[in-house]
């Protein structure tokens, strides 16, 4: 189990970059921490395994206290702690079994480490690990000689020698294509399937999140919401944060009135329940139908993406009224400075 309890971290140079997290995560968990770039995710991944020293607060992991850890007692808790980073984060000169092998050094005698002497039964794990991962075959190749998508099976590898109780994964398929990252993604969970301790994977993708955790928790300046059903927040995101990783590229301003909420600079009022004042309302790309409806726009600007066209309105005779993004299909003929009609669905809507 892992705890946050009323956690922070304040860098030397005054950034914030964990702000008073409550969180806690239960054995056999598997939890997407996501949010958009600087949002805190990484740093409160690194200070699960104490890369980040937090500022105050209390953080637990598996009944460990891990603020006053040091030395020794540091490094002996780092080996119950797999992490695969973006990056890879191998030594690439030297070979695959050593790097693999390298989990292995916290509980080694001081003279093994220094000599490079491992044991018979480490050197049989590692090439049992790199058998799972289905590179046993570059055992004694360099590091930096495999490809991406090979390094990172290193990386897993090594995290199977250590037989983690905890796992971290930040990120662990950004620098993968889109097809060697979706191979991974399969390999990496079936190897996850039978873990009975907690999993925390950092990642912007919400999809990739989707497909492989069960709950999430969104970050957002520094601070934690709720670990929340992953169902739950795809389809009803209660945050701005988690909102920009779904489809909604449409974060309007609107102000309270009779008749629900008002987007403000285009006169146009959504049947929507008034949780404040004053609220960002999230349209979603779905929500904006093009081409017939009671509200008039002019188009701004025209882009032709892969699949459909996107265009950019704004209420005709204004100058600072915030745009709007509609899609259109692929083949539709609108031009620059043409009016459109366009409807909005209410029921996609979100004040947030």
């Amino acid at each position: 189990m892992i705890v946050f309890d009323h956690v922070s971290k304040v860098y030397p140079n005054g950034t914030v970059g964990l702000d008073d997290v409550n969180l806690t995560i239960q054995d056999g968990e598997f939890v997407a921490i996501i949010g958009r770039s600087g949002a805190g995710k990484s740093t409160l991944l690194r200070a699960v395994n104490r890369m980040h020293q937090i500022t105050s607060g209390t953080l637990t992991v598996n009944g460990t206290d891990v603020t006053g850890l040091s030395g020794k007692r540091l490094r002996q808790f780092r080996r119950g702690i797999g992490m695969v980073f973006q990056s890879f984060n191998l030594v690439t000169r030297t070979s695959v079994i050593k790097n693999v092998l390298a989990a292995c050094v916290p509980d080694m005698p001081f003279w093994r480490v220094l000599l490079g002497a491992f044991r018979k039964e480490d050197k049989i794990k590692a090439l049992e690990s790199l058998d799972k991962v289905g590179i046993l075959d570059k055992a004694y190749m360099r590091a930096d000689q495999l490809s991406g998508g090979q390094q990172q099976r290193v990386a897993l590898a090594r995290i199977l020698v250590s037989e983690p109780r905890t796992i971290l994964l930040d990120e662990p398929f950004s620098a993968l294509d889109s097809f060697l990252k979706w191979k991974l993604e399969l390999e990496l969970s079936d190897l996850l399937s039978d873990f009975q301790n907690p999993i925390l994977w950092v990642s912007h993708d919400l999809g990739e999140c989707y497909r492989n955790c069960q709950t999430v928790c969104v970050m957002e300046n520094g601070r934690s919401g709720a670990v929340l059903d992953m169902k739950e927040l795809a389809h009803h995101p209660t945050m701005q944060g988690a909102a920009r990783l779904t489809s909604c590229r449409n974060f309007l301003p609107a102000r309270a009135c009779a008749g629900g909420m008002e987007l403000e600079g285009w006169n146009i009022v959504l049947p929507l329940e008034a949780p404040a004042q004053r609220v960002t309302v999230a349209i979603p790309d779905e929500a904006v139908a093009i081409g017939i409806g009671p509200h008039e726009a002019r188009v701004l600007r025209v882009i032709s993406d892969l699949n459909s066209t996107v265009l950019l309105l704004r209420p005709a005779g204004t100058a600072d009224a915030p745009l709007l993004r509609a899609v259109a299909p692929k083949d539709a003929q609108v031009q620059p400075g043409r009016t459109v009609h366009f409807s909005l669905q209410t029921d996609k809507c979100l004040c947030l």
